[in-house]
């Protein structure tokens, strides 16, 4: 196995919480209703959009030409994005930061659009200390692309193949793992601990 040199860390669900249901909660109180909604109107494919770049004023133009009757609904979604971000998910954090204090090369890759990212880190000033960040918004490509894994690892100067890449999605991972890194599904931080034990960057 080659050394890893370089760790990259998704960031949704892997060191911040993320559950666009939350906000919704007011808007529509009977769960099945609530998830109706996000499946067939602000659906993950639609923000997939606004992380590949797409403005929230196109975006929300585009749904409510489609679902006038949902015009509220849909504007509340930016309107009240950061409910969705409850917290960070503090035992990720603290291997982050562990990571980064043994001197370890640490950057991220996260598919999320450039406004809501910038108010990501203000709020969780350890997104600020990664070596660098891959933001799909800012670079018009998302994971799974290919692509987006190559123009990280060029970006930064990161051998694929002493590349370390946790992911909470696993089309995420299979995607990092075609383009030549290494790459674990993150479950939950104890899971993490245990990869990058086995892996020698951390001891078990």
């Amino acid at each position: 196995m080659t050394e890893i040199r370089h760790i990259v860390f998704d960031i949704g669900r892997v060191l911040i919480q993320w559950d666009p249901e939350l906000p919704y909660h007011r808007l529509f109180p009977d769960a099945e209703e609530r998830r109706r909604f996000l499946a067939e109107v602000c659906t993950s494919a639609w923000n997939h959009e606004q992380d590949r770049g797409r403005s929230w004023a196109d975006a929300e133009a585009v749904l409510i030409a489609e679902h006038p009757q949902h015009e509220a609904a849909i504007r509340f979604w930016r309107a009240n994005w950061h409910e969705m971000v409850p917290g960070d998910i503090p035992e990720s954090v603290a291997i982050l930061s562990t990571l980064i204090a043994g001197g370890h090369d640490v950057t991220a890759l996260t598919n999320f659009a450039t406004d809501t990212f910038e108010e990501a880190v203000a709020r969780f000033p350890f997104l600020a200390t990664f070596r660098g960040v891959t933001v799909s918004g800012r670079v018009g490509l998302c994971k799974p692309d290919r692509a987006i894994y190559h123009h990280h690892a060029a970006a930064y100067g990161l051998d694929p193949a002493a590349t370390l890449f946790f992911d909470d999605t696993l089309p995420n991972v299979l995607a990092a793992r075609e383009a030549g890194w290494n790459a674990e599904l993150f479950l939950d931080p104890a899971g993490m601990r245990a990869d990058l034990a086995r892996y020698g960057v951390l001891p078990g």
